[in-house]
């Protein structure tokens, strides 16, 4: 075992396995590969592999959620919980994109209690452990850039940005938008229609890190380790915008 804070942990890990990631896409390619589902599949259970394998040795007592593991709900009972996306991003990563992550989170007694998540397209791990400061927005009055999907923005978003009278920022994967906010690349970030616990859980630990609002669309808390991890929407902004981007998700809503 390596004596490292559990913060620092999911940042070790998240961290090594987007190295694992870029040598397993690069191999790939390299070897010619072209299928994009067969180079997102490998990608995802060496990272899984991976991923396990530390957490196995670094703390064995602890359960494991991972989008890539069976889930045999022995998580319930236990009060430290890791919650994994071993890759975030799957097209992207397999399109040989930037914008994808790999999220390690710790939910610990009913809260997230740490969480890392490594961007290795660019070279950058962010942890809640040292969250970085979130740049100010010049003039708060001025329109909101939401994050939204590249391929398929929802039309509750368009609906969001029309009321908002905001402007969009096209992305890749959930962790890199949430991170996209937190390092002020864009304003905002809503999404409805389907997520689960591992899509969120490690960015919101960030987002929450680093002093941002973060909520489900009706305003309630984010929760994890549920039975059912299901976990759809949510919001992500700076405090202070957090009303305006409330009121336009109504809006929005109530237009559907």
């Amino acid at each position: 075992m390596s004596g490292l804070t559990d913060a620092a942990l999911a940042a070790d890990i998240a961290e090594a396995a987007g190295q694992v990631l870029l040598a397993v896409r690069e191999e790939l390619l390299d070897s010619g590969a072209e299928d994009q589902r067969a180079i997102a599949k490998a990608g995802d259970q060496r990272a899984q592999d991976f991923i396990a394998e530390r957490l196995a040795a670094e703390r064995p007592q602890d359960a494991v959620l991972s989008e890539e593991a069976k889930d045999d709900l022995s998580r319930l009972d236990a009060a430290r919980v890791w919650i994994i996306d071993p890759l975030d991003g799957t097209k992207e990563f397999s399109q040989g994109r930037h914008d994808w992550a790999v999220h390690v989170a710790l939910w610990e007694d009913g809260e997230l209690a740490a969480g890392a998540v490594a961007l290795p397209g660019i070279g950058q791990t962010l942890r809640s452990d040292d969250p970085p400061a979130v740049p100010a927005r010049e003039d708060d009055s001025a329109p909101l850039r939401f994050a939204i999907s590249r391929s398929h923005p929802s039309e509750l978003i368009t609906a969001v940005i029309e009321e908002s009278g905001g402007g969009s920022v096209a992305m890749g994967s959930a962790g890199f938008k949430v991170c996209a906010v937190v390092r002020g690349e864009a304003d905002a970030y809503v999404h409805a229609g389907g997520q689960f616990e591992w899509d969120s859980a490690a960015p919101i630990a960030v987002a929450r890190a680093a002093g941002l609002f973060a909520s489900r669309l009706d305003g309630s808390p984010m929760r994890y380790n549920q039975r059912d991890v299901y976990l759809p929407d949510l919001i992500v902004c700076r405090p202070a915008d957090a009303d305006r981007v409330r009121a336009a998700v109504d809006a929005a809503t109530a237009r559907a």
